[in-house]
């Protein structure tokens, strides 16, 4: 019994001696972080524990407090300072001081296919954080650079959901895709409207042609690397972002009131020769404001959370996110699903394996895209509906014909839905042997399908406004695209050389297929459901088409450096392309090289302090352009009843030539050259970067127009038949400090400059017109011509306005009338005609910009995000688009010409006809811009209230953006995009909003 008694108290001694030591493992240690310079405390300093995610930041004061096991080792981190690794020892008080470092430069910047230490860049590549993107309220990534980046201009679109263009360093191709190429975790893509912006770790942008070589065929128009959040080692971090907000329209363009409206009518009419429509305009009043009938403020909600974790053999990163954004349109939505997981397992210590996919479900209630043109020009005077509930009818104002709808009936009539679905992602295998290779093999896909349904109802809203049979529209397509890639890489450093060897291969293919189908007299079933075959099968139709495009490629690159001095960046792409099968260079090769000398590693340097860091480089290379349609080189036919052949006497169907081809087709290549400067200023807290470059694009392929009496359907020859070229200057310059009281700050400026210019054309002084689309009458506005610039517009130049009969009488234009434009006789022959058309703007902007600064003072953050354009021009088409009774602009009613001496700058009522519609001056206005892009701030609750909470950080944040917004431009906003010959040209684009929202960022 004793011996049993013994053996008990023995067991319970045990027992309670591990848990003593289990509740001993962690200690609470203390401390403070100062600067080992001028001894002054850092805030904000991240204080982890190694080998977890557990971990802290000092408060305004330097201090720190953080729960560790005693044998911990603690890890000190601040931008700026050389990270301190401390081992806990038992200790609970610790106190830090940490060194300035020239941390930046040893920052690792994502190139293609690697990476590199930013002192050895030699190109321009520029990189944005995940966090600065993220702080955002766009619901698309790169809607977030804007502004942040030298030389990449980026135009939006208020829509939800839509794609914002991107150009970098100008406009260098004008035919097939535009774009430029996105890289997402080594899969490529041409927009990336599925990413979650929560989900990026970073954004690279190569911008010269030696960095972009690396890419050959698709790299012509830039290239955007994005890197995705992957897991870490350590224990479970569960994040939360979310916000709620509201997008509200600014700069809202105010028209014309009822009576206003009812006045210039009459006015019209008399005009035209006409009795005034209304006899008494002052009865109608205020009347209808469509705007404010049509839009809202839109809801806006974001939602994302992530797990993120590992151990030293596997990591894994785990994040779901949900958007909801109404359209500031009622009626319009839009919902966005994403899911994304992403694992790394290192089977062996020399092979490491992993994945990553993500999934994508959009779905969307869409728009009549006239909409915006018809809330510009419904008459006031129209009321919404009827006091018997009926919709007012323009028709019963005698305002039949034109735009002149009651935009209500559309709103509640139109019915489209529009699905997206897509799987996308990477399977990847790395292995290294032999000390210094590393062999990596990768198989990236993306899989999608999209739907949009729409059903027309049979109706009968207004005269106007009505259908005698319903229609059922339903567009399905299809993405299946894959690629495969294998690199070698060889790095090692012997003595003062370093060198790092690339070589790779990659095959590709894209494959697209598409199904529209149209059904008539489909009812309306009451559970909703549409179907084709509810239509008559007789009046059904069924379309499909596709392409098919697969590419092959080799490449390599080798990086040198001598000393950290002396850099040297070779590089050489060769790629084959279906595109060009048969018919043109099947084989296109793209070189580059860049070299850089880093000027203070050299002895001279050593004793200065003036210069913390100077670097010197240079590039030249040249990049392709595959983005053209499937076999541009192949003639194709078209067979109808309206074609007729008759072979003696006899008439048999005939056959047309759809257009005409060439026989051969070359690469369009892009050669750039780039010579730039690097330097640090005042204990590296001034930093600059600042280049030139010249991107030429030579033989690019281009449409001309050709006779119609040729007898093919397009009008137009593809061929080699122009060159293209940008030449700019970049300029970035940060500042960043902190005080002895805990204030921090940076502020950073970029600007850029660019000139376009066209250099040749196949056609020589025979200009290609374009630019039709949205003017009055069909008009062509725009120009592209030798020695101009790619798409300016181009047309009559404004001299004043036409005061009387008796001053039109002997004129060039003895058809105008009173109130008409005066144009000016540039040839002197006393006609206007084509002949004195001049180039009257350019839709390529000069110069862009951006202030990005962030301020933290305790637990308080700010950051401030400037943005803006200027030397650019935009056509307002929407002025003269008229062809009836539509309303007009309350700046055209109080500055119209009404009669004599009234107006020398804006026409008469009559500005809808033929000569005052006609592209001229008066249209084009100055697109200039400048606007506080995002601000946003932020309160981070104490580090000990966290620790209580057993959390590692709370911050809640309020941010506007695009809430105030500068420009002379007389329509919603000036920022207008476009294909590159028809860029800049307003025909009722969607209108600018600002978006305003709270926030809560939560990571336990």
């Amino acid at each position: 019994m004793k011996r049993i008694f013994t053996r008990i108290s023995v067991l319970v001694g045990i027992c309670l001696l591990t848990i003593n030591v289990a509740f001993a493992q962690n200690i609470t240690v203390k401390g403070r972080v100062m600067d080992s310079g001028d001894k002054s405390t850092i805030p904000s300093v991240s204080v982890l524990v190694k080998g977890t995610q557990i971990g802290t930041q000092t408060d305004p004061s330097g201090a720190y407090s953080i729960s560790a096991p005693a044998n911990a080792t603690l890890v000190f981190q601040y931008l700026g300072y050389t990270t301190q690794e401390l081992p806990v020892n038992n200790r609970t008080t610790i106190n830090v001081e940490l060194a300035s470092s020239s941390q930046q430069l040893e920052q690792v910047v994502v190139v293609g296919y690697g990476t590199q230490r930013k002192i050895d860049v030699t190109g321009s590549v520029a990189t944005v954080k995940g966090e600065e993107i993220s702080k955002q309220a766009s619901v698309n990534p790169i809607s977030a650079l804007q502004g942040k980046v030298a030389g990449v201009s980026i135009t939006n679109n208020g829509a939800p959901g839509s794609s914002p263009q991107i150009t970098i360093r100008g406009t260098g191709t004008i035919y097939g895709n535009t774009g430029v190429l996105y890289v997402v975790d080594g899969v490529w893509y041409d927009e990336i409207s599925f990413l979650n912006p929560s989900d990026i770790e970073n954004i690279s942008i190569l911008k010269d042609a030696s960095s972009q070589s690396i890419y050959g065929i698709r790299a012509a128009n830039g290239v955007v690397l994005v890197t995705t959040k992957r897991g870490k080692t350590g224990e479970p971090v569960i994040s939360y972002n979310g916000s709620i907000g509201f997008k509200a329209v600014t700069n809202q363009v105010e028209m014309a009131n009822a009576t206003e409206y009812a006045t210039i009518i009459n006015e019209l009419s008399a005009s035209n020769g006409a009795s005034p429509l209304f006899a008494n305009p002052s009865s109608f009043g205020v009347g209808t404001n469509w705007y404010d009938q049509a839009l809202r403020n839109a809801l806006q909600t974001n939602h994302q959370l992530s797990v993120n974790g590992g151990t030293e053999k596997t990591t894994y990163n785990f994040s779901l996110g949900y958007t909801n954004e109404d359209g500031i349109v009622k009626t319009q939505n839009y919902k966005r699903y994403t899911a994304k997981l992403s694992n790394d397992f290192q089977v062996l210590k020399p092979l490491k394996i992993g994945y990553t996919v993500s999934g994508t479900s959009i779905n969307s209630n869409d728009i009549d895209g006239a909409i915006f043109r018809q809330l510009y020009t419904a008459g006031p005077v129209v009321p919404v509906y009827y006091a018997d509930g009926s919709y007012g009818d323009a028709n019963d104002f005698s305002l039949g014909g034109g735009n002149n709808f009651n935009p209500q009936v559309t709103l509640d009539f139109y019915n489209q839905q529009s699905k997206n679905y897509r799987i996308n992602g990477n399977v990847y295998a790395e292995l290294t042997f032999l000390k210094n290779f590393t062999f990596r093999t990768s198989a990236g896909g993306d899989f999608g399908q999209n739907e949009v349904r729409g059903y027309t109802p049979l109706y009968a809203a207004t005269q106007g406004q009505r259908t005698t049979q319903s229609t059922l529209r339903i567009n399905r397509s299809e993405t299946r695209n894959w690629i495969l890639e294998n690199t070698l890489t060889y790095k090692n450093t012997f003595g003062d050389h370093s060198i790092t060897v690339l070589a790779g291969t990659t095959a590709q293919r894209r494959k697209s297929y598409f199904v529209n189908a149209t059904a008539f007299d489909v009812p309306n079933t009451s559970d909703g459901d549409l179907y084709l075959s509810l239509g008559t099968a007789a009046t059904r139709t069924v379309v499909d088409g596709g392409s098919l495009s697969t590419s092959n490629s080799y490449f390599g690159r080798v990086n040198y450096s001598f000393k950290d001095k002396y850099l040297l960046n070779a590089t050489l792409r060769g790629d084959a392309a279906s595109q060009f099968y048969g018919g043109g260079d099947l084989w296109g090769y793209f070189p580059a090289i860049g070299a850089g000398w880093v000027v203070t590693n050299e002895d001279f340097m050593k004793d200065q302090k003036v210069v913390n860091y100077l670097k010197l480089k240079g590039s030249w290379g040249k990049v392709g352009n595959a983005g053209v349609p499937v076999n541009p080189t192949t003639l194709t036919v078209s067979q109808g009843g309206d074609l007729v052949a008759f072979f003696n006497g006899v008439g048999y169907t005939g056959a047309n030539i759809n257009s005409l081809v060439p026989s051969f087709l070359n690469w369009e290549r892009t050669t750039g050259t780039d010579i730039g400067i690097e330097a640090r200023f005042l204990d590296n807290r001034l930093s600059i970067e600042t280049g030139v470059y010249n991107k030429k694009t030579e033989q690019a392929i281009f449409e001309i127009p050709i006779l119609s009496s040729i007898g093919t359907a397009s009008g137009s020859l593809i061929g080699n038949q122009a060159d293209f070229q940008n030449r700019g200057f970049e300029f970035l310059a940060t500042y960043a400090d902190k005080s002895k009281s805990g204030f921090s700050y940076s502020i950073s400026g970029n600007i850029g400059i660019n000139n376009n210019k066209v250099l040749s054309v196949v056609t020589g002084q025979n200009p290609i017109y374009a630019g039709g689309a949205g003017i009055a009458n069909g008009a062509l506005a725009t120009r592209t011509i030798q020695g101009g610039a790619i798409g300016e517009f181009f047309g009559y130049k404004v001299a004043g306005i036409f005061q009387t009969a008796a001053e039109i009488t002997g004129s060039a234009q003895p058809s105008a009338k009173p109130g008409d434009f005066k144009y000016v006789d540039q040839n002197g022959d006393k006609i206007i005609d084509g002949k004195d058309r001049v180039v009257l703007g350019n839709p390529n902007p000069k110069f862009s910009y951006g202030l990005n600064t962030s301020f933290g003072y305790k637990n308080f953050d700010l950051s401030v995000d400037v943005q803006g354009v200027a030397g650019v021009d935009v056509y307002n088409a929407n002025i003269a688009y008229r062809f009836g009774n539509e309303n007009f602009s309350k700046d055209f009613y109080d500055n119209r010409w009404t009669g004599p001496n009234t107006s020398n700058t804006y026409p008469s009522a009559a500005v809808g006809s033929t000569i005052n519609a006609a592209p001229n001056s008066f249209y084009v206005e100055d697109g200039s811009y400048i606007r506080v892009r995002n601000i946003q701030l932020g309160y981070a609750l104490p580090s000990m209230l966290m620790s209580k909470w057993k959390m590692q950080r709370v911050r809640v944040f309020v941010d506007a953006q695009n809430a105030i917004n500068i420009f002379g431009y007389k329509g919603f906003t000036p920022e207008i995009g476009g294909t590159p010959t028809n860029a800049g040209i307003d025909a009722s684009v969607y209108p600018l909003s600002a978006t305003y929202r709270l926030g809560l960022q939560v990571t336990f």
